[in-house]
């Protein structure tokens, strides 16, 4: 059999600085593990604008739509911000989203301990905090029609954004997010707002006759999203696995995020349906942004493209094994006060730059062996 093929789009800002890492440790396991991939490279966002007048060209998106897995790093930056919204970096991001109908996008939000006290929460309620929200990512309000700015004829303006959902689109990430419980502890929330949107309504109705139907044996809840994000500063480790909307869960895995203390340590997953091999369409990359102020200094912290990785090893490649030694490898690492600035506190002394965080967690690799 051919090794499995990885799509490599590093992006803009940090995006190649961090993924310099990830190449180091896909490397690693193929060395080491066994786990050879056929690895391309290709541009996306800001970067493919500058070189093709598109932040993804056809050829790209083919590419992506071939593969296994896409790995990226990020895209965006203030050069960019002047274009037009057709061309703006972000739009390839969201063509590939789109394109390759990767409708779930999970967001784990795990607190390590050796960072429970970065979190703006109080230790002992983030530590050992470990959840995952489960985001429908092509639907709902971000491509709703219609949608636009349009004149009023009075002198102002209108901004129309249409939320929009169908039994398909609900059901198909509600199985995904049932899933990912069953394989957990058995808990699912779902979160929306059937108090004031028929959408919600609609959300609330077909997620519960998932779980009626399909899933009996899965604890299911409902709360609306406000509460939700509320109830996740407020007592975050109630949550196991969430599902939501896209909007909501675009806000609500923010919320997460920060509870973990960095948003350079979180990862993330945007699944499709299985493909003719059975693996499905995926797409894995950092939460962080493009941090064009830090870009090229070394101060970037790889981990959460290092974990997005982990992630293409678990849910693409059936490799949960290895997946578990690359996340506790990290955690070695961050337990040995290895740091980057983003990690630091006053007089925690210097910082490692990004290809020695990259090169410690290899050394943390090599000693799990």
């Amino acid at each position: 059999m051919s090794n499995p093929s990885l799509l490599i789009l590093a992006g803009d800002g940090i995006g190649a600085e961090v993924m310099v890492e990830v190449v180091k440790i896909i490397d690693w396991f193929g060395e080491k593990r066994g786990l050879k991939f056929n690895v391309s490279e290709d541009l996306v966002g800001g970067c493919a604008y500058d070189a093709h007048g598109t932040p993804l060209t056809d050829e790209t998106m083919a590419k992506a739509q071939s593969v296994d897995a896409v790995l990226l790093g990020a895209v965006g930056g203030p050069k960019y911000d002047d274009l037009d919204f057709s061309v703006k970096p972000e739009r390839g991001l969201l063509r590939l989203r789109k394109e390759m109908d990767l409708f779930a996008n999970l967001r784990p939000a795990q607190c390590f301990d050796a960072l429970a006290d970065f979190s703006s929460l109080k230790h002992e309620i983030v530590s050992g905090l470990d959840l995952m929200i489960v985001r429908e990512l092509t639907s709902g309000v971000y491509f709703g029609e219609p949608r636009g700015i349009t004149d009023d004829n009075e002198g102002g303006r209108i901004g129309v954004n249409t939320q929009r959902y169908t039994t398909n689109e609900i059901r198909r990430v509600a199985r995904a997010a049932f899933e990912l419980a069953e394989k957990r502890s058995n808990r699912l929330c779902s979160m929306e707002k059937a108090n004031v949107m028929e959408s919600g309504i609609l959300w609330r109705e077909e997620v519960q006759w998932v779980h009626d139907n399909e899933y009996p044996n899965v604890e299911l809840t409902h709360m609306y999203a406000d509460n939700g994000g509320m109830q996740l500063v407020r007592a975050p480790k109630q949550f196991d696995v969430i599902v939501t909307d896209n909007l909501f869960g675009d806000m609500l895995s923010d919320v997460a995020a920060m509870l973990t203390g960095s948003l350079g340590m979180l990862p993330s997953a945007s699944l499709g349906l299985p493909m003719a091999n059975g693996r499905p369409k995926a797409l894995y990359e950092p939460v962080h942004g493009s941090a064009p102020d830090i870009a090229g200094q070394g101060k970037a912290n790889p981990s959460a493209c290092i974990l997005s990785f982990a992630m293409a090893l678990r849910y693409s490649f059936d490799q949960g094994g290895e997946a578990t030694r690359l996340e506790q490898a990290v955690e070695q690492v961050l337990a040995d006060g290895i740091r980057t600035p983003d990690l630091m506190q006053a007089g925690d002394g210097t910082p490692a730059t990004t290809s020695q965080m990259g090169d410690a967690v290899i050394a943390a690799l090599n000693a799990s062996l």
